[in-house]
């Protein structure tokens, strides 16, 4: 059947929410930060009376890892390529000097890298988003370069700096999984030498703790929770925004909702202390009632949303930059 996405014309947002358990155990590695860890919080959250509650809270995974994460579950790294059911879809790949290569969907920053607008070629790009210094920017000539070169920064946010300091766009598509009622699980091991188990400090025969040398003691903080939630929003007011036309917007809800679904069977292995499944599908909290459509049929009508819109993709849809630094 067909992708119908009438439900959604006058829909501000969708609003997903899925619930998440570890795989094994109950222990799980939240997503940690320099200098500040695990990012704990005091959450709240608002009864059946309107009355604030408040809960102890944890980030499980941050807006910006998982837009990055939305993005690899597109990237078959065998093949060093898009998978099947998105090729077409247009992105930028660079080679740098030596001849390794990266590309716009698994750089962190997406165009905005410098592996890529760091290169001659970026120029006619740059040309085309049409900033100028002292004047107003035009923020469609950035949405249609965008659909042009890297339609994935369409979805994930953009802040080409390099450009000018206006030329930006906020995320399409966030999503966030945050862990309620946190319980701390504290552990710990040792790294065990058996040529020299020495523990000192002190300079051994072959060398001390800070090169790796001798028996290492560690400690280990992970944790274990009531309720672990994955929660996804896409803004559709900021869609139509782009007046892009309705092929392409079906495309770009398309190929999110496919990202979620992707993610979801094949992405929640975070780290090696943190693998997660979900409990139940998708739970729908705006629009209510709407039906998302499952993996298999996003992957059916995906290859040929791709081909109505490639008229607006580079040719061909796959822009070559070399790193010139």
């Amino acid at each position: 059947m067909p992708l119908d996405f009438s439900a959604l014309k006058d829909q501000p947002r969708l609003l997903i929410e899925v619930p998440l358990k570890p795989i094994q155990g109950s222990r799980f590695q939240p997503t940690g930060f320099p200098d500040l860890g695990a990012a704990t919080f005091t959450g709240v959250r608002y009864n059946e009376n309107g009355e604030a509650e408040e809960y102890e809270a944890l980030l499980v995974e941050s807006a910006q890892s998982m837009a990055n994460r939305l993005e690899e579950v597109c990237w078959d790294e065998a093949a060093d390529n898009l998978i099947e059911e998105l090729q077409g879809l247009p992105y930028v790949a660079s080679t740098l000097k030596d001849g390794t290569r990266t590309n716009s969907i698994l750089e962190g920053h997406r165009i905005n890298s410098p592996y890529i607008y760091e290169s001659k070629e970026f120029e006619r790009i740059k040309q085309e988003i049409g900033f100028e210094k002292d004047k107003p920017f035009n923020r469609s000539r950035l949405i249609k370069a965008l659909l042009k070169y890297d339609i994935c920064s369409l979805l994930h946010g953009i802040f080409l700096v390099k450009v000018g300091g206006t030329v930006r766009l906020p995320r399409l598509i966030s999503a966030f999984i945050e862990a309620e009622e946190v319980f701390e699980a504290t552990s710990g091991g040792a790294k065990i030498d058996r040529v020299q188990p020495e523990t000192s400090g002190e300079k051994t025969t072959y060398g001390n703790a800070k090169d790796g040398y001798g028996n290492i003691p560690f400690h280990r903080v992970e944790y274990s929770a009531e309720k672990i939630t994955a929660f996804f929003n896409l803004d559709l007011t900021q869609l139509r925004g782009y007046g892009l036309g309705e092929e392409v917007e079906n495309l770009l809800i398309a190929l999110s909702l496919f990202k979620i679904q992707k993610f979801l069977k094949e992405g929640l292995r975070l780290r090696t202390a943190c693998d997660l499944e979900p409990i139940s599908g998708l739970i729908v909290k705006r629009p209510e009632g709407y039906d998302v459509p499952d993996l298999a049929t996003l992957s059916q009508e995906l290859p040929g949303l791709i081909q109505s819109c490639s008229d607006h993709f580079a040719s061909p849809p796959v822009t070559e930059v070399h790193y010139k630094k």
